[in-house]
């Protein structure tokens, strides 16, 4: 990641909630939102030139490495960014982004614009960068295109992991066994010292049936997978691990590893072992884990066949990284690229692409129900803003009440939603419509002060009619009730 230039135009709104933006801001890793629209363009244009090998393209003229990486824009960091890089604000981290991203980073930089270019939405790096008062960081960065951005890469997250210490520890290990094994103890990620010979043992076996395709074969043989899991022996593990798994000593944890090593586990091990039958002695992947409290951990895993132990696999080493937070930051941040923030309803953006999906796939028939708050101007004009939000906040409460997935409820303009029913005729629909309104009944009894009225649309599609059709034939027919509701107001 090299990005050059702040861009403030596309700053997110101020009326995010407080503490929407605080979780942005506290959260435990470095985030950078980024806009990579222009690199995205730049590709379409080497590849309109006929480049094919983005990193030979790259290798023959680094200058094109410092091309794409002027393209792409900072929209903003969070507090860690901050702190981390030592800058006092984000002018002054922009303003010295060639002190903290030195040549040290041009063979990363190359891998993760290559990542992109072959069609990947995360990329993944290790690296150096330096703050700006010198010191040198390893850090861990991880980037990915945010749903519903992977058209123009106009949405980028970037998280860096701060894993100077580890990497210190691995280069250190190397000087002294005796300090080697002190920093093993109190190393800050989880350490484990394990015995893979065993689970050669099993590889070389099956090679030796004749087995080409050992992913056919684990697929066939899924007992094959768990035999090799029961055949790893723990050598060690560190302070760190017991303090990860909430473990009171070696001996419980390596008792209980069934209770750690679950659910999701079993395929992140069939892809390890799917490797190490490709010659992959080294690896990196994103796991799941759990603690002996039942806690749900994500983590970075390490694998690694030590020096000198190729040939039987006798000594690995395997590094967790503890990268739950960020995983949270993550997905806090990909539900507000899908909702709208006042509401808890979906956006008008996971409207448009669900509409478009439901064109695709259905299935059919598709209704749609468009809705209307009615009052809300008044209530903003006599009451202020803070009474029209309250409604629209109750408009939420109602439509996420009347519908389930695969159904969804979004607010796709100001006082304006809409409900998306796939595989709902136009009988069920109506049900709908009167559960909504029995909601209201209940909402308004529960909430003194306005109340809260729709004026709603129902249409359903027809074989062969785009839905484009049905959202016009609802909004008719909201149209047509919000008229007889003020008129009949005004009586």
């Amino acid at each position: 990641m090299l990005p050059s230039k702040v861009d403030r135009s596309n700053a997110q709104p101020a009326v995010e909630l407080a503490d929407d933006a605080e979780m942005f801001e506290l959260a435990p890793v470095s985030l950078w939102l980024e806009d990579y629209s222009g690199l995205k363009e730049l590709f379409a244009q080497w590849r309109e030139a006929g480049v094919t090998s983005l990193r030979d393209y790259l290798l023959e003229d680094t200058a094109r490495v410092e091309a794409c990486s002027s393209l792409i824009r900072v929209i903003k960091v969070n507090r860690r960014t901050l702190s981390l890089f030592e800058a006092e604000d984000l002018p002054q981290l922009v303003d010295n982004l060639g002190r903290i991203f030195r040549n040290d980073m041009l063979k990363t930089h190359i891998e993760e614009l290559v990542q992109l270019w072959d069609g990947q939405t995360e990329f993944f790096s290790n690296t150096v960068n330096y703050t700006l008062s010198g010191k040198r960081l390893d850090i861990q960065l991880k980037g990915s295109i945010l749903p519903g951005h992977e058209d123009r890469w106009s949405r980028v997250l970037i998280a860096i992991e701060d894993v100077t210490e580890r990497e210190t520890a691995r280069r250190q290990l190397a000087a002294s066994e005796t300090y080697a094994r002190g920093l093993f103890e109190h190393s800050p990620v989880s350490l484990w010292v394990e015995d893979f010979s065993s689970v050669k043992q099993l590889l070389d076996d099956v090679r030796r049936q004749g087995i080409t395709d050992f992913r056919v074969f684990t697929d066939v043989h899924p007992e094959f997978v768990s035999r090799c899991m029961s055949e790893i022996r723990v050598i060690d593990v560190n302070r760190h691990t017991l303090e990860l798994f909430s473990a009171p000593d070696k001996q419980t944890l390596l008792l209980r590893l069934g209770d750690v090593f679950r659910d999701e586990m079993r395929e992140h091990f069939k892809e390890q072992l799917i490797d190490l039958w490709n010659g992959k002695t080294f690896q990196q992947r994103e796991v799941v884990n759990y603690s002996l409290s039942g806690d749900e951990l994500h983590l970075h895993l390490q694998f690694s066949v030590l020096p000198g132990y190729e040939r039987d696999w006798s000594l690995v080493q395997v590094a967790l990284t503890d990268i739950t937070a960020r995983k949270r930051a993550e997905a806090y941040l990909e539900y507000l690229g899908k909702h709208d923030v006042l509401t808890k309803l979906y956006n008008r953006s996971f409207y448009v692409d669900e509409l478009n999906r439901l064109e695709r796939k259905g299935p059919f028939p598709v209704s749609i129900v468009i809705i209307d708050l009615n009052g809300l101007k008044a209530a903003n004009d006599q009451l202020g803003h803070a009474a029209g939000d309250a409604l629209l906040r109750r408009a939420g409460e109602v439509l996420n009440k009347a519908v389930d997935k695969p159904s969804y409820a979004a607010r796709i303009g100001g006082d304006e939603f809409a409900l998306l029913m796939p595989g709902t005729d136009e009988r069920d629909a109506k049900v709908v419509m009167e559960s909504i309104e029995n909601l209201l009944e209940v909402n308004n009894q529960f909430y003194t002060g306005l109340p809260l009225r729709f004026a709603m649309g129902v249409a359903t599609s027809q074989p062969g009619e785009r839905l484009e059709a049905v959202v016009k034939r609802a909004d008719l027919l909201m149209y047509e009730a919000k008229r007889a509701y003020y008129a009949t107001a005004a009586e």
